[in-house]
This record gives C-alpha cells, sequence and structure tokens, in this order.
C-alpha cells in the first residue's frame, strides 16, 4: 500500500493544480530534478498554476514533500506561505534553491525544507531506493498569514495548515531508479 500523508487529514475540496513541465503522475523533468542526482538537474520549482480555490481564500501556502524518502516522515522539499490571495500561477524556477525568483511570491516565507536550505531542493532519492512521488500541494487558507516563524520547520507549518485550510490542490510527479 502506499502512504498517503493528505489521506489522514480532515476532508476539504479540491481544486485544480497543473503544470506545464509534467502531468499527474508523469515524471519530473530534469529542472526539478536535484543536482546532487544529475549533474543537468535544476532544483527549480515547476511552472504551476491553479484554479477554483473556494469561496473565502484569502490566501495560500504551497509545499512539496516526497512521502516515500526513507526518514518514517517523509521529506519536505519545499515549504513557503504567505503567498496571497491574487496569485494563481508561479513561474518555472520561482523558488530554486535558495531564493524566490518570481515577483509574484514578493512577501511570501519560504522555510528551510529538510535539506536545510530555505527554498527548494530537486528530487533525489536515494540510488537504488525506486521511484519517488513528489506531492506538489497549493492550500487554499482562510488567512492571509500565518503566525508563524520563517524558523520553523515545515511540519509546523502543516499543523498550522491543518486550521486554516479551505481546499487543497494536487500535482505529483514521480522520479527514481
Amino acid at each position: 500500500m502506499t502512504f498517503d500523508p493528505y489521506a489522514a487529514l480532515p476532508s476539504v475540496p479540491s481544486f485544480a493544480l497543473t503544470s506545464s513541465a509534467f502531468g499527474d503522475g508523469d515524471t519530473l523533468p530534469m529542472p526539478q530534478i536535484s543536482a546532487m542526482a544529475s549533474p543537468d538537474g535544476g532544483d527549480a520549482t515547476p511552472q504551476l498554476s491553479w484554479s477554483g480555490a473556494p469561496e473565502g481564500t484569502q490566501g495560500y501556502a504551497l509545499t512539496c514533500l516526497d512521502p516515500d524518502a526513507p526518514t518514517g516522515s517523509g521529506f519536505w522539499h519545499l515549504a513557503v506561505f504567505g503567498i496571497p490571495a491574487s496569485v494563481t500561477e508561479l513561474s518555472e524556477g520561482a523558488v530554486v534553491l535558495d531564493r524566490i525568483t518570481d515577483a509574484a511570491l514578493e512577501g511570501a516565507h519560504v522555510l528551510r525544507n529538510d535539506g536545510g536550505v530555505r527554498g527548494f531542493v530537486g528530487a533525489a532519492p536515494p540510488p537504488g531506493h525506486g521511484v519517488h512521488r513528489y506531492m506538489f500541494v497549493v492550500h487554499a487558507l482562510d488567512v492571509a498569514e500565518l503566525e508563524i516563524d520563517e524558523s520553523a520547520s515545515p511540519g509546523l507549518l502543516g499543523f498550522q495548515l491543518f486550521g486554516h485550510t479551505l481546499g487543497r490542490a494536487r500535482l505529483t510527479g514521480v522520479f527514481g531508479h
């Protein structure tokens, strides 16, 4: 059985999340792969577009989790909150290893991922560990801003999202050997 961390959360309405880089269940392209896994890797978030968020949405958070990492708790590749409700699209590379590059994210907060970098670290499953899933999730929130510090962990962000998520949009890419 494949573990789905979102199945354990309260049910909320879903809305649409797409990418010009890959479709749901497709292999991630090189820009979304870590330079640690391939010299051609880009450690760049994919282009993402979302629509149909629930009424009352005041802001968004964006996360990327690999639930298949051999840690017992998955591996957070990205955790961003404070995305304005007016934003419904991010360009490819909006967040890279250590910085935000898309003006749409001005004022948003990027937490340290499980690689220790405040930004996005691309897919890099351990050699021989098989194919991993990378769950990009946009969380529609009932608040514009969450009351957490940028030194918080992605896990604490997840806990704060628990009480403020109105809807969730998901897109999963895969990568591995």
